[in-house]
């Protein structure tokens, strides 16, 4: 799971913070089969040191697949916007609605909330619900993150399920799934901090060239390509 400045939760059940850095992307789940990025946003208050950062994107690798979802800031509302292999996903306001893709049959996206709210799911690989979430007055005083009107910094609210990683997965949340994790942090502080941002840090929400890449090790190639169920 991640939210706010972005808080994970890890598969041995501790919450971690990870600050990555603003307008950068960072590997959150890197296996043989699966690579998925987030896009960090933030907001620098001049007492503080460093930068407030959120997810504001995931670009999701499988297969030859991209799948794209982010958080977008209208002048009326907040908006989940969706791309499978660049082309736009539209799904009906109604929720509940879904969209199930041609060439992947087994990946379905359903609607949660009218406009900011899906579950996505590539099914026996991820479920992945997430919703666009605002920064408001309320927050911004309590958390001293000195937001404007002008700042946009809608970003995702986001909470994971993996099935079938390999006990060779990486990334900022997919190696707390590896079977000889060992959690180093200071669980009993009141923000742990994972660290090691050089590690995670790739070139493109869509990119594999991080340090901890695994992607493509298997030959990149996935069942879901053809698999129905």
């Amino acid at each position: 799971m991640s939210c706010g400045d972005p808080r994970f939760t890890g598969a041995d059940g501790n919450n971690f913070y990870f600050h990555g850095k603003k307008d950068q992307d960072f590997c959150v789940v890197s296996d043989a089969d699966l690579h998925i990025n987030a896009h960090f946003i933030g907001k620098r208050n001049p007492s503080m040191s460093q930068d407030f950062t959120w997810i504001q994107a995931l670009g999701i690798r499988f297969a030859n697949h991209h799948l794209y979802l982010g958080a977008m800031k209208t002048s009326q509302w907040n908006r989940l916007e969706l791309a499978f292999d660049g082309a736009p996903i539209d799904i009906s306001t109604d929720i509940g609605a879904q969209w199930q893709s041609t060439s992947v049959p087994a990946l379905t996206v359903t609607r949660t909330s009218m406009t900011n709210g899906m579950r996505v799911e590539l099914k026996g690989v991820f479920d992945i619900m997430t919703k666009v979430v605002p920064i408001t007055e309320k927050d911004s005083r309590i958390h001293n993150y000195d937001v404007t009107e002008d700042d946009n910094l809608a970003h995702l609210d986001i909470g994971f399920k993996f099935y079938g990683l390999t006990d060779n997965v990486h990334g900022i949340l997919g190696q707390t799934y590896r079977s000889d994790y060992v959690n180093k942090l200071n669980v009993s502080a009141n923000m742990p901090v994972m660290g090691g941002v050089a590690s995670y840090v790739s070139s493109d929400i869509f990119a594999t060239d991080c340090k901890v890449a695994r992607f493509g090790h298997n030959g990149g190639i996935s069942m879901v390509t053809t698999r129905a169920n």
